[in-house]
């Protein structure tokens, strides 16, 4: 068996399924890459504090008990996982700021720039890409931001990826 988790392990990772979970989560949702299986897996909050409480799974409803599971296995086997980057590793503001300054039209660069200065600065932003007609360009920004931060975590885990 160990053989067998060592080779899957091996197995190139989907780095769009490991972006799409990490653009999945929240306050109250984490993901996790299971290391014996390959598979990623995504737990929330109150998942996590059942599986703490160590209550028996007929307690909860049925749509919980499979993530229960997981959150058990994880507090018993933390080895097993690696946490995938969250929005604190994935630091949107700096994107939004790196994109403010390297737009080619300079005077959209600036204006957003300005926007994105003080509080509310993500819901400025995001009109502001939309009026100044740059929406596209941010999110092809964005994408490849957070793709680069995908690829920098699996290589720091060791872990062999494949974009798909």
């Amino acid at each position: 068996m160990a053989e067998n988790e060592s080779s899957r392990q091996m197995e190139p990772v989907s780095l769009s399924e490991i972006i799409d979970a990490m653009e999945f989560q929240s306050d109250l949702m984490a993901a996790y890459f299971h290391k014996p299986t390959g598979e990623i897996v995504t737990i929330t909050e109150e998942m996590r504090w059942a599986a703490e409480a160590d209550d028996p799974l007929e307690d909860h409803p049925e749509w919980m008990r499979e993530g229960i599971t997981i959150a058990r296995d994880l507090l018993q086997n933390e080895e097993d996982y690696i946490g995938l980057p969250d929005q604190f590793d994935i630091h949107e503001y700096s994107i939004m700021e790196r994109f403010c300054l390297d737009l080619e039209d300079r005077e959209k660069g600036m204006e957003l720039y300005h926007a994105i200065k003080g509080r509310g600065a993500f819901r400025r932003f995001k009109d502001k890409i939309q009026e100044l007609g740059v929406a596209d360009e941010w999110q092809k920004c964005r994408d490849e931001a957070i793709t680069e931060v995908a690829k920098y975590w699996c290589i720091e885990n060791n872990l062999p990826y494949c974009e798909d």
